[in-house]
């Protein structure tokens, strides 16, 4: 699957790529509806380049590999729940390849995506960047995953209440870590770098690669405090 491309049909697309030491998906966000065809040129999916980069550059050396597609349509669209499906038939596929653990990284839309398919058995691993997870939104499906949520303090697209209000009922079904990132807004661009390492970090703490200077935050999951402020 070339990056930036719309999530593929079929196990072919993925069968050549998955590594053994994992497969790591960047979902991006979009809107709560529309029918629309993503572009590759949208700035929803256009923000996903850095992200991307920063995970495949903390994963070097590693035969993990880095994959950033694009839903077919731009919204959520209510009980359709479209970028679900698309994620749904691409783990289909990346399991029909032979076992490899997968971890899920969403920004917005994409993070509550990637929360929903959590449940996949291909997925070992979710984060979400500034999600979109509202009022309501299921938890049962993490059970058994490693789970980071990151959320800014200026973010006036979606809720950050709502995100530690997530935290507190996932935590009855597995171990959460959640962040808050001081004056971070939610295309992620106040602080962009640091929002970036989070996810680069998350990504080579779920695959069981070496420790950085962020595994601290990343990992801990107790639940006094609440949250890690950075």
């Amino acid at each position: 699957m070339t990056s930036g491309e719309t999530l593929p049909r079929g196990d072919a697309a993925y069968g050549a790529q998955t590594r053994q030491a994992g497969l790591v998906v960047v979902a991006h966000g979009g809107q709560t509806a529309s029918t629309e065809p993503t572009s590759a040129l949208q700035p929803a999916v256009l923000r996903m380049i850095p992200v991307a980069a920063a995970i495949r550059h903390a994963l070097r050396g590693s035969d993990a590999v880095v994959e950033r597609p694009r839903f077919r349509v731009r919204g959520w669209n209510g009980v359709l729940a479209s970028p679900v499906g698309d994620l749904i038939e691409a783990l289909d596929a990346i399991a029909a390849s032979g076992p490899v653990p997968v971890v899920l990284v969403g920004h917005s839309m994409g993070a509550r995506a990637a929360v929903r398919a959590a449940g996949h058995p291909a997925v070992s691993a979710v984060a979400g960047l500034a999600p979109w997870l509202p009022r309501g939104e299921p938890v049962g499906q993490l059970a058994g995953r490693r789970v980071l949520l990151v959320h800014g303090t200026s973010d006036g697209v979606t809720s950050p209440a709502e995100t530690w209000a997530y935290v507190e009922r996932a935590r009855a079904v597995t171990q959460v870590a959640a962040i808050e990132v001081r004056d971070g807004d939610h295309p992620m661009l106040r602080r962009a770098r640091l929002w970036h390492a989070i996810a680069a970090e998350f990504a080579r703490a779920a695959l069981g690669l070496p420790a950085g200077d962020l595994a601290a935050a990343v990992t801990t999951t107790a639940g006094n405090p609440l949250r890690t402020v950075l």
